[in-house]
This record gives structure tokens, C-alpha cells and sequence, in this order.
């Protein structure tokens, strides 16, 4: 098939690089300097990009204000929708240069009601359609090859008509078994959204029992969250099971923080999710005062080992490090993050699995909130294993 791509961003560019193993994809970025990157041609307007296209797939932000983000605390803002500016912006000027021979599919996150309500009105020439994206930075390819589910979101939730030409295009490279999930736009919509916010409450529970098992003593929280994991029949799988560090990203604190905006104008009555944003910056405060605690004991300054978001992904938004770093230096200690030249000093290892062979100098002192880091030269400390014998 004919495809463009807008929006060659951080989850856009590899979205676009597998389609085009399969497709001819042409695609369109503000940033003209992402054409060096790709392997696919780019082109300098919406108008070259429109033209003799099968499906237009639109990748734009729906951003939050910088201080959405998840880095720092967001408990106190106020409650915000997503910015839908910018995708606003893209379907108006694709309406200029489209028929109803082509498909428009949206993959931008929006909170439910978004589309019928905001979007539609704006589509005049091309047919439309809303398929969100399970993607992870760090694995936008695998993620794409082989998805948890692929989200369809139509006018009346069918799997007819265009929903079975997009299930003909990712059948020429996903996995054979995919699993599609079609309804409504607004279906679509809240499937996306709940999806993100389901495993942000999963991190803040797990984080609990860690919190708990710090505070009350002779609990190891590996033990307690083992055996939920195994619990299958009422608790589902074992993925997010283990303790860490909170929630991050760039789509799970900032999804978190536009539905409390959305239960304060649904007048729900209740904020669930203003609640898992709260739970996650208490319990960032509680790793930042542990290591405050022995810092202050030992007389160490606080390195932090991984500011980015997740291991191997460049990408700082909603890091739960820059969130731990940031109540460190609330309690007037002074924190460094990913030193080259180590120093002695309290490290925190933020990324499960990474740093654990960094030269870690006599005298320092490892917090290790995940408890697996092993080391026969340092002190290593297991943050939320509080047993007598370990």
C-alpha cells in the first residue's frame, strides 16, 4: 500500500521504519533534520505527502505543559486535559488535500469523547479511523511486530468496512495471532487510556507493599508480591509485579493526570487516579528521606544511576529518578545523577537490571529498591526487605 506518516517522532520514526519494510511510506515531520534518520523518503509538505496515499497515519503529541510531565510533583497542579492543538491543526490541513478514497487513522492518546466531540467536526474529505498504539520507547519495533492487541476505534465499533482494510495492512507484518480490539471511538479511546492508567495503579500498589514492608520491619516485599504474582486466577499476570521504583514515561504519569481532570468534569465524585499520582510521589519522597537518612549518617553526597525514564531509552520524561532526585533536594541535600568518574558516595540504582557493573568506589553504599544487586566490596542496602534474617 500507498502510506504517510506525520509526526516522525520518538515512537512515529520506528512505527514508520516497520511499515515501510512492507510499504511504500512517505513521511512528513516538522523537523526537517529527522529526513537523516530515516530509510524512508521524506517530504518537505502535508500536501506531497497526501497525495495518491492509501492511509494517512497521524503521530502528533497531545501534550501536557512541561510541568505535567511526571518528573517533579503534579499532585498540587490543576487538574488538565491533554493539548489537542497540534492534531487539530494536522486534520484541517489534511482536509485540504484528501478524497474519500483514502483513510485517515489517528494514533495520538486522547481522553474518551475527544473524537466525536473535538475531531470529527474538522473531518470533511477523508474517511476516518482511531487505532492507538501500545508502544514502549526502547521497543516501538518488537511492539509493533508482535502487539499486545492492536485498538480499532470506529463511527459504530464494527470490524467491517475500513477496520478490515487497516486489519489487511498490519496482517502483511505483525504476528499472525494478534489480537484485535474494535469499538467506537470512545471505546478506542478509553481502552488506550485505561491500559496506561491500569498499570500505573499496578506500580503504586506493588510500591505500597514496599513502603509498607520498609516501615513496619521483618517484611520482604519480594516475598509478598511473589506470591500475588503467581496468583493468576483473581490477580492478573505477573508483569509490573516487582517493586521498584514508580511509575514513568512519557504517556502513564501525564495519562494519569488528564483523567483526573476528566473525573473532576464528569463530576465522578472520586479521583482514583489523583490518588495513584499522590501514592507515587510519596512514595519517591520515601526513597529520597532513605537516602537522605544514611547520606547524613555515613556523610556521602547521593548519586542517582539512571535519570532516563527506563533503562536504554534517552527519554527523561516522567522519570521517577528526576522525581526522587527532586525530594532529595527539597531536604536541602544536593544529588548527581550518572557520574562517569564515580566518587564514594549512596548510590541509588533507579533502573532495574542496569549500572550493576559500575566501578562503585570503597566506602560507598548501594540503596538498591529493586533487591537484586550483589556485591562482595560495598554495602548494599535492599530497600523494602525489612526481615531479621534477611
Amino acid at each position: 500500500m500507498e502510506v504517510g506518516f506525520i509526526g516522525i517522532g520518538k515512537l512515529g520514526k520506528d512505527a514508520a521504519e516497520v511499515m515501510a519494510e512492507k510499504h511504500n511510506v512517505e513521511g512528513y515531520d516538522i523537523n526537517k533534520d529527522v529526513a537523516a534518520t530515516v530509510s524512508f523518503k521524506m517530504v518537505n509538505s502535508i500536501e506531497e505527502l497526501c497525495k495518491n496515499k492509501d492511509l494517512i497515519f497521524i503521530a502528533v503529541p497531545t501534550p501536557h505543559h512541561p510541568d505535567y510531565d511526571g518528573r517533579y510533583p503534579t499532585s498540587h497542579l490543576p487538574n488538565k486535559d491533554f493539548d489537542y492543538s497540534i492534531v487539530k491543526d494536522i486534520l484541517e490541513k489534511v482536509n485540504e488535500y484528501t478524497t474519500k478514497d483514502q483513510l485517515v487513522v489517528l494514533i495520538s492518546t486522547v481522553l474518551p469523547g475527544t473524537i466525536r466531540r473535538e475531531f470529527i467536526p474538522l473531518v470533511k474529505n477523508y474517511r476516518f479511523i482511531y487505532n492507538p498504539y501500545l508502544i514502549a520507547m526502547g521497543t516501538v519495533k518488537q511492539d509493533m511486530i508482535r502487539p499486545e492487541m492492536i485498538i480499532v476505534g470506529t463511527e459504530d465499533g464494527t470490524q467491517t468496512g475500513d477496520a478490515s482494510k487497516l486489519a489487511e495492512f498490519y496482517g502483511t507484518f505483525v504476528y499472525p495471532k494478534t489480537r484485535y480490539e474494535v469499538g467506537t471511538w470512545d471505546e478506542a479511546e478509553a481502552i488506550k487510556i485505561f491500559y496506561n492508567t491500569f498499570i500505573s495503579t499496578k506500580v503504586a500498589l506493588v510500591n505500597m507493599i514496599q513502603d509498607v514492608a520498609e516501615k513496619n520491619g521483618n517484611v520482604n516485599v519480594d516475598v509478598v508480591t511473589g506470591a500475588l504474582e503467581r496468583s493468576t486466577y483473581r490477580i492478573l499476570g505477573p508483569a509490573y509485579m516487582k517493586a521498584g521504583m514508580g511509575d514513568g514515561g512519557g504517556c502513564h504519569p501525564r495519562d494519569n493526570i488528564a483523567l483526573r481532570y476528566m473525573a473532576e468534569h464528569l463530576e465522578l465524585g472520586y479521583d482514583l487516579f489523583d490518588s495513584i499520582m499522590k501514592a507515587r510521589e510519596i512514595q519517591a519522597k520515601n526513597l529520597a528521606e532513605k537516602l537522605v537518612s544514611i547520606a547524613k549518617v555515613r556523610n556521602l553526597p547521593i548519586v542517582i544511576l539512571g535519570k532516563t525514564y527506563k533503562p536504554k531509552v534517552p527519554y527523561e520524561d516522567g522519570s521517577s529518578s528526576i522525581l526522587v532526585g527532586y525530594y532529595v533536594e527539597q531536604l536541602s541535600v544536593s544529588v548527581c545523577y550518572d557520574l562517569e568518574d564515580p566518587i564514594e558516595g549512596v548510590y541509588l540504582l533507579g533502573h532495574y537490571g542496569e549500572h550493576y557493573d559500575y566501578k562503585f568506589p570503597k566506602g560507598s553504599i548501594v540503596l538498591d529498591p529493586w533487591r537484586s544487586f550483589k556485591s562482595n566490596d560495598i554495602e548494599v542496602v535492599y530497600y523494602g526487605n525489612t526481615r531479621i534474617n534477611g
